[in-house]
């Protein structure tokens, strides 16, 4: 019997090491743009001067996929475009954080009735993180949507579910 085991309650090591991690991500997020209509122009915004999205650990845009860990779309996602975005989706590292910014990509927008070439929702393609809602939303609501995901991602473990959460969670 090792002298450190029983001295601690359980999940204290786990929980500390979850803090930090957590804390660094949630801290540099580099966001991936993808930005496909009028939703793009208010999410440019977001990066100049008056709002200054590096205030927040994201101001970095990125290019390329495989540097980022968050996909901001942007705009109104067609059919054509899902495969595109799936694609780029798939290429960014984990873990990896989806922000539906705008009606046309949270639900089809005006086109959702008549529109037979629009995605109704970009949820259909990739899992969405975090919704921001209007048309165009403004920079405040993205700044708003990317602290609701930096308080998403502080709270991820990478702590095991034990069975005894999974029959809590079936009993419940």
């Amino acid at each position: 019997m090792s002298w450190i085991e029983n001295r601690f309650e359980e999940g204290v090591m786990v929980t500390s090491l979850d803090w930090a991690i957590n804390w660094g991500r949630s801290s540099s997020v580099w966001p991936m743009t993808f930005g496909l209509a009028c939703c793009a122009i208010e999410m440019m915004a977001v990066g100049a001067s008056r709002f200054d999205f590096d205030r927040f650990g994201a101001g970095a845009f990125r290019a390329a996929p495989r540097q980022a860990d968050l996909m901001i779309v942007a705009g109104t996602v067609t059919y054509k475009m899902a495969s595109r975005l799936k694609r780029l989706y798939n290429q960014m590292a984990e873990p990896k954080y989806v922000m539906a910014m705008g009606a046309c990509t949270v639900g089809g927008g005006p086109y959702f009735k008549h529109g037979y070439h629009v995605v109704k929702g970009v949820d259909l393609v990739v899992p969405v993180d975090v919704y921001v809602p209007g048309c165009p939303p403004r920079p405040e609501a993205l700044i708003e949507g990317l602290i609701r995901l930096q308080d998403k991602i502080k709270h991820q473990t990478r702590a095991k579910k034990s069975m005894n959460t999974f029959r809590e969670a079936a009993i419940a």
